[in-house]
């Protein structure tokens, strides 16, 4: 496809970008003087990128590669929050992808490599940085590990987001089994930088990854609005012996939730258990994919409810915890009929399960609970070993 796109096609994207594209390809008949299926395309990665990346979904003079590439692009939080981390006159971005993580590292870094192997995709990100007017941005349309070796140059920064779909575009979790194998090219990495920043997927092991590595020397699990997205791991010449974790929450308002930890501290925490108090906090998922399951109760003067619900408690509110907190109104069995005097007509409730014989679906079903409301309900195990169901308010100034 031609770029920039002609009037014609600019006002067909523009007039159809909330339109089912299904629905717009059946119809391609009707524009027989319109590319009609890429501008579908275009469409459809438009359509992808709104939460991701609003600025660019709303700028109608950039490019779309096809959707793929958008999914796995960073959100736009997610790549600020990276380029926080970054400093220094020179990074490299051996994965450029879409580039929203270049163009973020652009605005904190004196100039950016940005490194894409396919062609096509390299070219339209070299067009639409040049419309953003990111100017200490190269585009290289070249392989990462041919382009590490051809290049005199010394980098404070590698920055690498391998693939992590095979050939099948199956999604696979092992750092072994994403493109490029960094484990393999970690020698002409460091070779190459001082530091290297590397995204895997949340669903890859942390303690996998820091063995097979070796060179950790911090990381980060990363949520946004409590769903966690990335884990970023920085590695340098000498690892850390007991990397620093750092669970981070991007929230909505443009604020985040942090709590650090490390595997010696999160040994030594020694929880101390109750049955539930005033208030009840629930860490957020960042927090638990850190495996911060001891540390956290400690750090906060929590009460832990049960060894394996991961749920606290205190009569003191503790309002810089990193999770959702509520009031505990009640604790109640798990039965229906008791629960129901605590909700509207409508018997509608927030349900979690914690350490509990049924799912949420499961509950539901038995206690004819709907979704909704303003009440929450924790069904979890009590102390004794019972199953119980606190009966909650959110706290809603609260963190969370």
């Amino acid at each position: 496809m031609d770029y920039p796109l002609p009037e014609a096609a600019r006002r067909y994207v523009a007039a159809h970008l909330h339109d089912d594209p299904a629905h717009l390809a059946l119809q391609a008949r009707r524009h027989p003087g319109l590319p009609v299926p890429e501008l579908v395309r275009q469409i459809q990665a438009r359509q992808k990128a709104r939460a991701k990346l609003p600025a660019w979904a709303d700028n109608p003079d950039l490019i779309f590669p096809p959707a793929l590439s958008v999914e796995q692009a960073s959100s736009a939080r997610t790549a600020a929050f990276k380029a926080g981390l970054v400093g220094g006159a020179r990074l490299a971005d051996l994965t450029g992808g879409f580039g929203a993580d270049a163009a973020a590292f652009a605005e904190r870094i004196g100039h950016v490599d940005y490194v894409e192997r396919a062609p096509a995709l390299a070219a339209v990100v070299r067009y639409n940085f040049g419309l953003l007017g990111l100017a200490n941005v190269t585009v290289h349309a070249a392989d990462a590990m041919a382009f590490l070796k051809a290049t005199p140059k010394h980098f404070d920064w590698l920055y690498l987001d391998p693939a992590r779909r095979d050939t099948a575009a199956r999604k696979i979790f092992l750092l072994r089994d994403c493109e490029p194998d960094v484990v393999k090219l970690l020698p002409l990495l460091l070779h190459k930088a001082d530091k290297i920043l590397l995204k895997t997927s949340p669903m890859l092991d942390i303690e996998h990854a820091v063995l097979g590595l070796g060179h950790v020397r911090r990381l980060w699990v990363v949520a946004v609005d409590n769903e966690v997205k990335e884990v970023l791991y920085e590695l340098g010449q000498e690892p850390a012996v007991d990397p620093e974790r750092y669970a981070v929450n991007l929230r909505r308002d443009g604020s985040h939730q942090e709590f650090r930890l490390n595997r010696a501290r999160e040994a030594r925490a020694t929880p101390r258990y109750a049955e539930a108090q005033q208030y009840l906090y629930e860490p957020n998922a960042a927090v638990l994919k850190a495996g911060a399951f001891r540390s956290i109760g400690t750090a906060f003067e929590l009460l832990k409810l049960h060894q394996h619900s991961h749920l606290y408690t205190s009569d003191a509110l503790r309002v810089d915890f990193p999770g959702r907190i509520f009031r505990v109104l009640a604790v109640e069995k798990a039965d229906g009929a008791a629960l129901k005097r605590y909700l509207g007509p409508e018997a509608r409730a927030h349900v979690t399960t914690r350490n509990f014989p049924d799912s949420v679906a499961d509950f539901r079903r038995r206690t004819g609970i709907r979704e909704g409301g303003e009440v929450y309900l924790f069904a979890t195990t009590d102390l004794r070993g019972r199953p119980v169901v606190l009966v909650c308010e959110k706290i809603q100034s609260a963190p969370g």
